[in-house]
């Protein structure tokens, strides 16, 4: 009985931090997303040893089999949702800082850097 509260403690913790974390990306707070990243991956970590201890004594409990789902699920949201934010981030950089045009000269390999049709005229 005293593993199973320990394990719920546990759990209640990563929970705690999955909270935090679904908040902090809410807010846009680049600074509180990796400081509860960072209290997250504790979180897992200490909660490994009990999960594994309660695993090897057999099944675990229906309820907290429930709740390791639903965290298990708001850990793929929030990696479905960081990885939309990372990829309009990157549309949004691509936009705002296109590539650079090819300069007019050679380059330090002695290579020509421009274009193949600069210099010519089109008629």
């Amino acid at each position: 009985m005293a593993h199973d509260t320990e394990l719920e403690q546990a759990l209640a913790r990563v929970e705690l931090r999955l909270a935090a974390l679904g908040e902090a990306l809410r807010m846009h707070d680049a600074d509180a997303v990796a400081g509860e990243a960072v209290a997250l991956q504790r979180a897992l970590a200490a909660a490994m040893e009990p999960l594994r201890h309660g695993a090897r004594g057999g099944a675990l409990p229906p309820p907290l089999r429930e709740r390791l789902a639903l965290a298990r699920g708001r850990v793929a949201a929030q990696h479905e949702s960081l990885a939309r934010a990372s990829a309009a981030l990157a549309r949004a950089l691509d936009v705002l800082l296109p590539a650079a045009a090819p300069r007019a000269g050679y380059s330090a390999a002695g290579q020509n850097e421009r274009p193949a049709h600069a210099g010519v005229m089109l008629a």
